[in-house]
């Protein structure tokens, strides 16, 4: 992932709230997703098992934040071992076909999950973090976002 989008990624993570906080998840994995079968389709077995382990990385994340007095966590729990089991098939056959599924398991989830963000209406978890104005300034290609705010704490109190 370059540089520019993972500063996407933390910009989003520090606006969002608990719902919004799930769908970026996926959305990070399915992008490592996405650089694993580029990869895996160039051959490129050394990036393809990074990415990969990155994607495994945000499955355990997701994994360990489960709640299990919903009887949902567990059905998740199965979902997510499952999808484990075939990166690692995936990284040791060195085949694009198991990410697929994995893909395939990640969208459907993301989007669900998207509905449920777009429902949520709690406050962004990060209380004192910069606040993110777009649509003020027009670059030549692309839109500005402009930061204001507690620009000397970064969205942490000392």
């Amino acid at each position: 992932m370059d540089k520019e989008k993972k500063q996407e990624f933390t910009r989003r993570i520090t606006q969002s709230n608990r719902g919004q906080l799930v769908a970026i998840c996926y959305e990070i994995g399915l992008t490592y997703l996405g650089e694993a079968m580029c990869a895996g389709n160039a051959m490129d077995w050394e990036e393809f098992r990074a990415a990969l382990r990155q994607t495994d990385q945000v499955l355990v994340h997701l994994q360990e934040r489960l709640n299990f007095q919903y009887d949902l966590s567990r059905n998740l729990y199965q979902l997510y071992d499952f999808s484990r089991r075939q990166l690692m098939q995936a990284m040791y056959q060195r085949s694009v076909v198991p990410v697929q599924q994995v893909e395939q398991i990640l969208k459907e989830l993301h989007e669900a999950f998207q509905a449920v963000a777009a429902q949520d209406e709690s406050a962004p978890l990060m209380q004192n973090a910069q606040q993110v104005y777009a649509g003020m300034t027009y670059g030549k290609e692309q839109l500005n976002e402009s930061f204001q705010g507690l620009d000397h704490s970064r969205g942490f109190f000392a």
